[in-house]
Parts: structure tokens; sequence; C-alpha cells
């Protein structure tokens, strides 16, 4: 079939890289009616294409070749550290394909210059995407045509929600919130568990009261129309338990120091940027 004549849906489509995150969108590329046969894995690692092929029926390349050729849409699941690598010895196969990069740190402009094409597409994803409730947030370069678009958003509509940002930018206080955001929320649930089994739960069961509220909570802020301050003072009665438990970390500053954190994350993805760029 002329290549005029392919749906951007039914592309062939590569991964570099074939670990946790490529392996959720390959996941759910495969169950909206893409085929293993339009996917082509290239993955060093031996226990990973073992893994793949178990889970998927892809046989994984270990380095780059011929059948790279005429991908439409190249996805980036490296680690930050190898990109350059990975690319210089990609970037031949892959002159007319699309790009999308699932790295943290690595700026478009870096990826660009490695690849020697402006159709490159920079999105942050979390970890919630393995189990297709992620948060994605996406940049386009100016080279990204409105169908290229579409492409991406196909792509990783299989792992969650998605939005884009218009300045790259961006995209490190993306990384702050909702791309390091899981381990926030792991974290306070990983407290509120140790807090009920000081208070005389069974573990288990503080663990799974606590992880049913982030889970409630969560979906009530996600449906409702008004904004979270009204909803946490709709259950702070003053006098009552929830009001001596918001004063107690209002003393201890909790929300000064978890804004402070996620300055300190946006940071760091700044640095990364800088280390790793071209």
């Amino acid at each position: 079939m002329p290549p005029t004549q392919v749906s951007k849906n039914h592309q062939r489509i590569a991964f570099i890289g074939g670990g946790n995150m490529a392996s959720a969108i390959i996941g759910g590329l495969l169950k909206q009616g893409t085929t293993s046969a339009q996917i082509e894995v290239v993955e060093p690692m031996a226990e990973a294409r073992e893994k793949l092929h178990q889970h998927f029926g892809i046989t994984a390349q270990a380095i780059p070749g011929t059948a790279l050729d005429d991908v439409g849409l190249v996805v980036w699941a490296v680690k930050p550290q190898t990109f350059k690598e990975a690319a210089l010895q990609t970037r031949f196969h892959v002159k007319q394909a699309l790009h999308l990069s699932v790295a943290a740190g690595i700026r478009s402009d870096s990826i660009a210059h490695w690849l020697d094409t402006g159709r490159v597409v920079r999105c942050m994803p979390n970890t919630p995407a393995l189990i297709g409730k992620g948060m994605t947030a996406l940049f386009a370069r100016g080279a990204v045509s409105p169908q290229d678009r579409l492409r991406i958003e196909h792509v990783i509509s299989t792992t969650g929600e998605y939005l884009w940002v218009d300045e790259e930018v961006q995209l490190d206080a993306v990384t702050a919130l909702s791309g390091s955001g899981p381990a926030y929320v792991f974290y306070f649930i990983e407290a509120m568990t140790q807090a009920g089994a000081d208070m005389g739960l069974p573990r288990e069961q503080a663990h799974r009261l606590a992880v049913a509220t982030f889970t409630g909570a969560s979906e009530l802020a996600r449906k409702s129309d008004e904004p979270p301050e009204l909803l946490r003072q709709r259950v702070t009665s003053k006098g009552g338990t929830t009001y001596a438990a918001i004063m107690s970390m209002e003393q201890d500053n909790v929300k000064t120091a978890f804004m402070r954190a996620m300055h300190a994350a946006r940071h760091r993805a700044r640095e990364l940027g800088d280390e790793f760029a071209a």
C-alpha cells in the first residue's frame, strides 16, 4: 500500500528502549488494535528483550538496523545519559520519522540536533501510565504539524490523560508537579500507614484506609467544580479532629516545605537539561 494510503494511526512505530514506560505504551497500543508486527523495538538488554517477547510477542533488536527505515514514529524511551549515543546510532534509519521523547531532562534542541530533524515532541509522563492512569504533558517544536500532534495524541492517550504546554520550559514545572508527583502521594500514604499502625491498627488495614482515602479524595476533586481549598474547608470543622490535624501541619509549615520540595524538583529538572544539552 502506498504511504499516502496508510492511516496515521496504523503507521509502523519504533521504540528505542524497551523498559517500563515503553511497555506501558506498547500495551496500550496493542489493546487499541495495533499489531505486534507494526511495532519495532531496539533494546540492548537481553532480559528486557525477553520480557517484551513474553508479554507482547515482539522480537526486539539489540541494535538499530534497517527494520527502522520505514517507521512513521519513533518513541525515545532511553535513559538520559544514553540518549545521545542512541540517537547518533539510529538517526540514519529514521530520517523521515516523527519523534516522541519520554526521556526526562533532554531538551528538544538537543534531540533535534542529534537527529537532524525538527519534528520532535517532548513529553513528561508519570508512572500511573503503567496502569493506564497516567498524566502526560506534551511540548511540540514548530516543525510538528497538526497531523503529527494527532498521531502523538493517539499514542499517549493509551496511557491516560494528556495536555499540551506552550513553552518547553514549562515541562520543568510539570516534572516537579506530576512527573515526580506519584512519589509524593506514596510518601504521604507511607506516613499515613505508619501513623495508623502506631495508633493500633493492623498495618494492612492502615494501608488500605490510606490508599482508599487518596483514591476517593482525588476522584472527588476531579469531579467537583469546587476548588480544593473549599473541599478541604468542608471537612474541617473548627474545633474538630480534622481541624486539629490541619492546625498541626500548619504549625509545622508542611505546606511551605512541600512547595519548597517541588521547587527543588523543578531546579533539578533544569540542571539535568543543562547537563545533557547538545
